[in-house]
């Protein structure tokens, strides 16, 4: 199935537990990125930044990547991937909607249907990697029973509480192991304990 993708959201701050969202603004605090004014942020960004190539290019070695749950509306139907919101770091402290603007969007090809997934999506996890000292190590893990539910986060994007088709919307990320930090490769996962399924999604990063 091919997608044309027309619209590209990116949710932040969307934790459901007050302790995360908090922990998550003093990770990005120390990174110099001031805190938002009210949680959860979206931030509209061009469709174009969507990608799943194996690779993107970066301005410099400052930026990162996130790993999220991402819901695509297509045919009428909400559909679940993976992807990364990569973010320029350096940027981020002079403008969040800048620092995503700058960076491709990351997104595994795969996708499984909304419906398959919502009576246990608390359920499903997040997993990202980076290589690191010749390793490749976790560099996120969560369940997204810490992130908003997807019919909240929707219902608060939109005054209509749904997605037009061609919609893509990153629903928030988990914290990072160690701490915020930049590699030359990301990997990410969805994981799914329930179906015994995983997606999964791997790029490099090529500086300009």
């Amino acid at each position: 199935m091919t997608v044309s993708i027309s619209h590209l959201v990116v949710a932040g701050w969307a934790g459901r537990h007050q302790a995360e969202v908090q922990h998550h603004i003093e990770e990005l605090a120390k990174l110099g990125v001031p805190a938002p004014k009210s949680t959860p942020e979206f931030y509209k960004l061009s469709a174009n930044r969507v990608t799943t190539d194996a690779a993107i290019q970066v301005m410099g070695s400052a930026s990162s990547g996130e790993v999220e749950a991402v819901i695509l509306a297509w045919g009428g139907k909400l559909w679940v991937g993976v992807g990364s919101d990569h973010t320029d770091r350096e940027a981020e402290r002079h403008g969040i909607a800048l620092s995503k603007q700058l960076c491709e969007k990351p997104v595994a090809s795969t996708f499984w249907a909304f419906e398959d997934l919502e009576a246990h999506w608390d359920r499903l996890e997040l997993r990202s990697y980076i290589p690191e000292q010749g390793k490749n190590i976790l560099y996120q893990h969560g369940a997204l029973s810490g992130l908003l539910p997807v019919a909240e986060l929707i219902s608060k994007h939109s005054d209509t509480k749904a997605l037009a088709d061609g919609t893509i919307l990153f629903c928030g990320t988990v914290s990072a192991i160690g701490g915020i930090r930049p590699a030359p490769a990301f990997g990410m996962e969805l994981h799914d304990p329930v179906l015994k399924r995983t997606i999964s999604h791997h790029y490099v990063c090529h500086e300009l």
